[in-house]
């Protein structure tokens, strides 16, 4: 029997191959495998969301820098995120972790004050999980539950081709924040007794530590009277998260480069400290928890002076392809080059 090593598919491709196994037995199912949740009928007004995120120590995280109060506020923040990205509110969510015998139990209850914090901070009720041993380090996992109305609900494969790409926040602070946090790292290992200063990137490192779920923007939206023709949250980069939304919904899209929202902080750092193009960083950096979605032309007007919802370009028929527009006015074919849990190292 041929043997396929999992680095050839990446995770996407193990995702879409495993979508096979894929049971549907009761009527309420609504959709599975393919959004950034699962999504079932509980009446006529009210769709429930079923998600899960595992972090893993090594892979997720590191705790040499990573402090268990942020990483708890953390694991419950990008679940919020992907119940935010149906355009849906969270309810309640159970933990499961895995840990070693290295962890004390105060260490475990700082973890837990921040998954605490957390769940105060979005209104989500934590119920309960299991616990159990782990060889390989510390593993959280997450699964959290919430609800949409039916006419609000909003999956990935339904934008339109003339709607108005638009996204929240700045992008690519993660990825400084990441990059910062390693080279620190190596030059402590280098030398114990040398203590960074990280105050002057205090931006950056909280937005890779701590990040935010957009539930602010599911609340402006409502406000609004808006609901988004397709909408995704972007954790594993802006390239990668317009390619799923553009090949699920069947267009291309136009994104211009001097649209895109960067901080000033990600900007100067990128280019002053890492010799990085900080368009680079927003595209394919990840972990920023913002929010992609796409608006009819009609809506978008009803948003468009919302100081934290920022139009990026606009998407176009399949057979125009989907591209970035520099600021020399070069087009450049969009390609997702994001994490992939499963390269060869």
């Amino acid at each position: 029997m041929k043997r396929t090593e999992i680095a050839e598919l990446g995770e996407f491709g193990l995702i879409e191959r495993l979508k096979k196994y894929e049971t549907h037995h009761h009527d309420t199912t609504l959709k599975g495998i393919g959004d950034d949740a699962a999504v079932w009928k509980i009446d006529e007004q009210r769709y429930g969301l079923l998600s899960t995120d595992l972090l893993a120590e090594g892979i997720h995280f590191d705790l040499s820098y990573t402090p268990l109060k942020h990483l708890g506020y953390k694991a419950i923040a990008v679940n919020v995120s992907d119940i935010v990205a149906m355009n849906g509110y969270p309810k309640r969510a159970v933990v499961s972790i895995a840990l070693s015998n290295r962890f004390s139990v105060e260490a475990i209850e700082e973890l837990y004050e921040g998954m605490k914090i957390a769940c105060e901070r979005y209104r989500v009720d934590l119920i309960g999980g299991d616990t159990t041993s782990s060889r390989s380090g510390l593993i959280i996992n997450v699964a959290i539950e919430g609800e949409v109305e039916s006419r609000r609900i909003t999956y990935r494969n339904t934008a339109r081709t003339h709607d108005v790409l638009c996204v929240t926040g700045d992008l690519g602070a993660a990825y400084i924040g990441l990059q910062i946090m390693e080279r620190e790292k190596q030059v402590f290992l280098a030398n114990p007794e040398q203590q960074p200063d990280l105050t002057p990137y205090d931006y950056v490192i909280e937005r890779l530590l701590r990040p935010e779920a957009r539930l602010d923007i599911v609340e402006e939206l409502r406000k609004r009277d808006v609901v988004p023709t397709a909408m995704i949250d972007i954790s594993d980069g802006l390239a990668s998260e317009i390619l799923h939304l553009c090949t699920q919904s069947g267009t291309g899209a136009l994104i211009y480069e001097e649209r895109i929202p960067i901080d000033r902080m990600t900007y100067d750092v990128a280019i002053n400290e890492f010799k990085i193009a900080p368009t680079i960083c927003a595209m394919n950096g990840g972990e920023d928890y913002e929010l992609l979605f796409a608006l009819s032309p009609a809506d978008f007007e009803k948003v468009k002076n919302h100081p934290d919802i920022v139009p990026i370009g606009y998407l176009t028929h399949p057979g125009e392809g989907t591209y970035l527009q520099t600021r020399g006015g070069n087009l450049v074919k969009i390609e997702a080059q994001g994490w992939n849990h499963f390269k060869k190292l």
